[in-house]
């Protein structure tokens, strides 16, 4: 699940700009001095874009990071579909690069927006502190959106989940190309080294919350977390194979009575 398929961006998008509707919604009362400007760390598809665009007012200029070529190829055919009927003077580039050595070389707006989604839980603490230390410098406002806190909750409960869901949680602790992941201590540490650096914060839940029964996109959704979690516990715990893969199996054959409710955050800092 910490793969970014063109694919998965889509499944997860609806989920994902229900969860952070109390956060974007914050984010309006924010006044630049001037037009907005954004640096998107982690862009996807442009996913914060659309999510946060249409809640800031006049000219915006939006610089779309990652590292994943393949997936900044698709943003202009994305974005134009999605710009139709929007009344919005959005200026957009793309730029391809490594975040987890080229912090340094981004163009932090001055007075302007970082934004992030479903990143800080990947980083170490050494890089989250240096995109601190870089936002501060360029006296940008903050939001970073849907960072997960360690909550994962089943209804109904299955006996393994807790082994499972601990061989997940620690799997979401190993490096992902950044050092030692944070995983769910993120939104905590996060915040911590905001108000250090003097940022004022608000911090909001952004729960996905997803019914079987309600509909074919939580179906779907639900089935790629179960295989996302079971393939992450069976690599953190080899030898605990036979629990994972039966446990998989029991939450598969009951996946259209299951709910599941997944712990986010969302994180937004101001100077």
């Amino acid at each position: 699940m910490s793969g970014f398929s063109r694919d998965w961006l889509a499944l997860r998008e609806p989920f994902d700009q229900a969860a952070r509707a109390a956060s974007d919604a914050a984010l309006a009362s924010w006044r630049p001095a001037g037009p907005p400007q954004v640096l998107d760390l982690g862009c996807g598809t442009g996913a914060s874009l659309r999510a946060l665009a249409p809640r800031l007012a006049g000219v915006q200029r939006w610089c779309l990071v990652d590292h994943d070529a393949a997936l900044l190829a698709t943003v202009p055919e994305i974005l134009q579909a999605w710009a139709v009927d929007r009344r919005l003077t959005v200026e957009w580039t793309c730029r391809q690069a490594d975040l987890a050595t080229g912090l340094a070389d981004l163009p932090f707006p001055q007075g302007g927006l970082v934004t992030a989604s479903a990143l800080l839980d990947l980083v170490s603490e050494d890089w989250l502190a240096e995109l601190v230390a870089h936002c501060r410098a360029a006296s940008a406002a903050v939001c970073w959106a849907l960072s997960v806190d360690g909550r994962l909750a089943f209804t109904p409960h299955d006996p393994a989940d807790a082994q499972v869901l601990g061989l997940f949680a620690a799997h979401q602790r190993r490096d992902k190309g950044f050092g030692a992941a944070l995983g769910g201590e993120a939104p905590d540490r996060a915040e911590t080294m905001l108000r250090a650096a003097g940022y004022r914060t608000l911090r909001t839940a952004s729960d996905w919350h997803i019914d079987a029964a309600r509909s074919a996109a939580d179906r779907a959704m639900l089935q790629a977390l179960l295989e996302g979690i079971a393939t992450a516990a069976l690599e953190q715990g080899a030898a605990d194979a036979s629990a994972v893969q039966a446990w998989h199996a029991r939450r598969m054959a009951g996946l259209a009575r299951t709910r599941l409710c997944v712990g986010h955050a969302d994180l937004l800092g101001f100077l």
